[in-house]
């Protein structure tokens, strides 16, 4: 894998982590939604395991966004490095030149 190829994959990841977050971020939402529902309705079993459940997605939201600075800031450094951007135009002159 060349260093372009490296940077693009770790740019996608970064991507991924953002949709994940993102994901974790709605899910907390809804359970959010559910528990205010539950309070009219009154359902025990929800109201154990709800705020659990919230605690957990909430963990791992955390979790998420300390990966996802963590490799941002990597991928970035990486491309700072590796001077990315030349290497992108690099790589147009080339496919365009073929």
């Amino acid at each position: 894998m060349n260093t372009l190829e490296k940077f693009e994959l770790m740019e996608k990841i970064v991507r991924e982590l953002e949709d994940l977050q993102h994901s974790q971020q709605a899910i907390i939402q809804k359970i959010g939604k559910i528990e205010v529902d539950n309070i009219e309705l009154g359902d025990k079993r929800l109201e154990q395991d709800l705020p659990d459940m919230h605690q957990r997605v909430a963990d791992n939201l955390d979790t998420i966004v300390g990966i996802l600075d963590y490799f941002a800031d990597k991928t970035q450094n990486f491309g700072n490095k590796n001077n990315v951007d030349a290497l992108k135009e690099q790589q147009i002159i080339k496919d365009a030149t073929g």
